[in-house]
């Protein structure tokens, strides 16, 4: 959406070229219905305040498929009633929910209390490809009306390990990285120079004990431009962060990171007749997006006033931990009253009351100028 309604503004050509580039840009992206029963009633419009929830993959080549997918970042994306801003509203993949009962056709979730990103897992169970997709994203949709009353306007899915592509074309992305972030995944042989594992990693993801001979990434506080493998290996980590904070570090980072790429992509790719075939054609395998009804052109065209700097990122529980250790789930993050109240904000577009309510609890950005 955000690529078509630059071109519609900023591409200076015609009417025609800009409504043959908007066609361009919206052909690219792979639609599919993804909501399912979570989707609002039919025959919507686009005018009014717009939810769109956003589920962040981060598959990996050679995965094995009979792995089950959990999603690393969920996000609703709440836009007011007058398209001329945006809310990012992360919810933590480990928060405490309730998922109802579901059947995918390969097999069936009974439901019950879990930590949100399962029920990606749960849904998608038994299936490969794009059933798996549709069913995750249907049942994790699901659960998220039930917990906040919001019925989604749209969906997507993004892929992070396709953000890569998007940062190949760019060259770079260039961002201020708010803490020190030590790699778990990627480092340098001491004695060979070669890329290597600095870290064991276990079955579970979790860190296992540092490699001997292995200095790992480091990603220092600061402004930094990060190549393709650095900015996909930077919005992975949540284990080693100067500021303890984990996933809520890694979410933070995840929205910084898509909010400079969305500004790279406006002031450096789309007026670049040789970037721009690459980039669209990138973009449009990152993306799995269900449109809820409305054509994407149409999208791309209400949403045309909403720049990178009137994007505005929230944080659930102000940040801070809030876990609670449950009988078969393990350490789960308990959503407190203000977050279930920012919450309901999001569902009754009021969410700039909220800010001015609660600044803490929006994500400042550093005023920085990029390093080259």
């Amino acid at each position: 959406m955000a690529v078509g309604a630059t071109l519609m503004m900023l591409s200076g050509v015609a009417l025609g070229g800009a409504q043959y580039l908007l066609h361009t840009a919206t052909s690219k992206v792979t639609q599919q219905n993804l909501l399912g029963a979570a989707a609002a009633p039919q025959h919507r419009t686009i005018t009014g305040a717009k939810n769109i929830l956003l589920v962040g993959v981060d598959t990996r080549p050679h995965q094995d498929p009979s792995q089950l997918i959990r999603s690393d970042s969920i996000i609703l994306v709440h836009i007011p009633a007058d398209h001329s801003q945006a809310y990012l509203v992360s919810l933590p993949r480990d928060s405490l929910v309730t998922i109802p009962a579901y059947r995918n056709g390969a097999t069936s979730y009974a439901g019950g209390k879990n930590k949100i990103n399962a029920a990606f897992a749960f849904g998608s169970r038994g299936l490969t490809g794009a059933p798996a997709l549709s069913h995750g994203f249907e049942l994790l949709a699901l659960t998220v009306r039930d917990l906040t009353g919001i019925t989604p306007d749209a969906g997507a899915i993004i892929d992070f390990q396709g953000f890569k592509k998007i940062v190949q074309v760019l060259g770079k992305v260039c961002m201020y990285v708010d803490e020190t972030t030590t790699s778990i995944h990627v480092g340098r042989d001491d004695a060979t120079g070669q890329s290597a594992a600095p870290y064991k990693i276990n079955p579970d993801g979790t860190v296992n004990h540092r490699i001997p001979g292995v200095t790992p990434n480091i990603y220092t506080k600061g402004n930094h431009c990060l190549d393709p493998a650095q900015a996909l290996d930077f919005v992975r980590q949540r284990d080693l962060l100067a500021n303890h904070d984990y996933d809520y570090g890694r979410q933070r980072h995840q929205q910084q990171f898509l909010k400079a790429v969305l500004h790279q992509v406006m002031t450096e790719g789309l007026n670049s007749p040789t970037k721009l075939p690459g980039l669209l054609s990138a973009v449009g395998k990152t993306m799995t997006v269900d449109d809820g009804g409305i054509p994407l052109g149409d999208w791309a065209f209400a949403m045309r006033g909403i720049q990178p700097d009137a994007i505005t990122t929230i944080k659930t529980n102000d940040g801070t931990f809030n876990s609670r250790t449950v009988p078969g789930v393990g350490s789960a993050e308990i959503l407190s009253p203000t977050s279930l109240e920012l919450l309901r904000s999001v569902r009754d577009d009021t969410v700039g009351s909220f800010v001015q309510a609660h600044p803490s609890w929006v994500a400042a950005s550093e005023p920085t100028t990029p390093a080259h």
